[in-house]
């Protein structure tokens, strides 16, 4: 996609991540390692650059709130349904503990949050996988908000845009965990039917039974540098056919080389290249009629 190719490309040297003035920073501040290329990097440096290295690109993790802080216009977002969460109704041993316990750490009550916000001043519904909530795990909660979440958007007409991150369909939940993707895919198969826009941006890592269903749904598919995307991990696949998997597999590059991915999103583009999209297509949102 050429618009994309213009938009990443910077026009100047200025514009050129390796070219920014260093932020100021305290020589005493808390700072984290960047796994690829190894420099410590001041937090303040990191979160001014979106949670990511300034040197090698590299994308650190964002939990849901973080993800929607960055991406949306200031105090934009309005959360829907932030009480609804899993129960343990299998009674799986351990399960209500590690629930309890996710929820105190990561401070969510699900591995999603749903809402509507601006983006460069345009509406759009948009939720948020977390990756700190067993790690984006879909249960029956997380697919009712999302559920929920199109269908609010096919009846006021706006475009969805979706962040994903899983490990894929949540075991603790047994049937009615995978029942959720039947459902997710309903409700974007009822909003694609009304003519609105759904995009995904899929970050690392996008697994399983949320690729199987509504992660790869979209009608524009983003994804961030170097994320993992696959059904069933490598590892999986090489022990049950045999076979030396190609280098990169899985990876968001090798994704988009294979055609099930449009468009590599880096973080710091994301609200440009998203902006774009939905004001190009705005003609099937709000202004319908």
């Amino acid at each position: 996609m050429s618009f994309i190719n213009f938009l990443n490309k910077p026009k100047n040297e200025l514009e050129s991540a390796s070219k920014l003035p260093p932020v100021a920073s305290d020589e005493n501040e808390p700072s984290k390692a960047c796994p690829e290329c190894h420099r410590q990097i001041p937090l303040s440096q990191l979160w001014a650059n979106c949670n990511c290295c300034r040197d090698c690109g590299y994308h650190f993790r964002m939990n849901a709130r973080q993800r929607i802080h960055c991406f949306t216009d200031a105090d934009s977002f309005k959360e829907f349904d932030p009480e609804l969460q899993s129960e343990d109704f299998l009674a799986f041993p351990g399960y209500k503990k590690k629930l309890e316990l996710t929820e105190t750490v990561s401070g969510e009550k699900e591995a999603v949050t749903c809402g509507t916000a601006l983006v460069r001043g345009l509406e759009c519904c948009l939720f948020v996988m977390d990756p700190y909530f067993m790690m984006g795990s879909m249960g029956t909660a997380v697919g009712e908000k999302i559920t929920r979440l199109f269908e609010y958007a096919t009846r006021h007409r706006l475009p969805v845009v979706g962040f994903t991150v899983s490990g894929g369909a949540r075991m603790q939940e047994g049937l009615l965990s995978l029942m959720q993707m039947a459902k997710t895919s309903g409700a974007v198969q009822r909003h694609s039917d009304a003519g609105l826009l759904y995009i995904t941006v899929l970050t690392n890592p996008t697994t399983g039974g949320v690729t199987a269903s509504f992660a790869m749904e979209g009608d524009i598919i983003l994804a961030e540098p170097k994320a993992t995307v696959g059904f069933a991990g490598a590892r999986v696949i090489e022990q049950t056919t045999r076979k030396k998997l190609p280098q990169g597999f899985q990876t968001s590059e090798f994704m988009l080389e294979h055609g099930f991915v449009d468009a590599i999103a880096p973080r710091d583009k994301q609200r440009q290249i998203i902006s774009t999209l939905l004001k190009m297509h705005s003609g099937g949102g709000q202004d319908a009629g």
